[in-house]
């Protein structure tokens, strides 16, 4: 049997139910998880309190699978699932239609997939992603910056038929003293790591947003 052991970071014991949920995370409604048990105990600590990593065992058996960190994908492609679903204001101009050109050309079906794999985004992961559409970070350093911090991925249950492939495991304190100061660490040197990679002068060479309205840059071009 195909499984997978994961992890949901929270200050309480959680039992997942299926439509619950907000729906402007990362990827819309769903439960989200890790398969890092480190990163789950950060996550549980956040708010400087003490939590769970709770553990599950998901069947990936008959479950569809979108990986936007497979070759296939890039990283506009899980940009543009984060602004259709991120709540965020956006300046008029370039900005505005950044956004519109990302999501008309670069935006996947993935709201039919049972589970997605991606990038976690954060407030301050973001915030990268709003300096790109801004035109003030180029596509490369939004991909460097990506992976800043080590936020590693995320395992998103979307289907009920996904909530039905679980099982509830172990229930693993996490405590706010060892785990609150990993969580702020980790935070203060992605954005200590950030500022050093924007702080290097305007390369002509790389590719900003702008480029691609521009160069009608659409998914699969080869200048990506």
């Amino acid at each position: 049997m195909d499984t997978i052991t994961i992890y949901h970071g929270s200050t309480n014991i959680v039992t997942p139910v299926f439509g619950e949920g907000k729906t402007y995370n990362d990827y819309g409604q769903g439960f989200y998880c890790t398969e890092n048990l480190e990163m789950a105990k950060e996550w549980a600590c956040s708010q400087d309190s003490d939590g769970y990593a709770n553990q599950y065992i998901l069947n990936l058996e008959g479950l569809t699978i979108l990986h936007l960190n497979e070759p296939q994908y890039n990283i506009l492609n899980w940009l543009a699932i984060l602004l259709e679903n991120r709540r965020f204001s956006v300046a008029e101009g370039l900005p505005y239609e950044a956004k519109h050109y990302i999501l008309d050309n670069f935006l996947p079906e993935y709201k039919s997939y049972d589970i997605i794999k991606g990038y976690r985004a954060d407030d301050s992961y973001f915030s990268y992603a709003r300096d790109f559409i801004s035109n003030t970070l180029s596509l490369r350093d939004l991909k460097r910056a990506m992976m800043l911090g080590k936020l590693g991925e995320q395992v998103v249950l979307k289907s009920k038929r996904a909530f039905e492939s679980i099982t509830k495991g172990e229930i693993i304190p996490a405590d706010r003293s060892e785990y609150f100061a990993r969580y702020c660490k980790r935070d203060r040197l992605a954005r200590e790591n950030y500022k050093a990679i924007t702080s290097h002068t305007f390369s002509s060479n790389e590719i900003y947003v702008i480029d691609l309205i521009r160069g009608g840059i659409k998914n699969g071009d080869p200048r990506l």
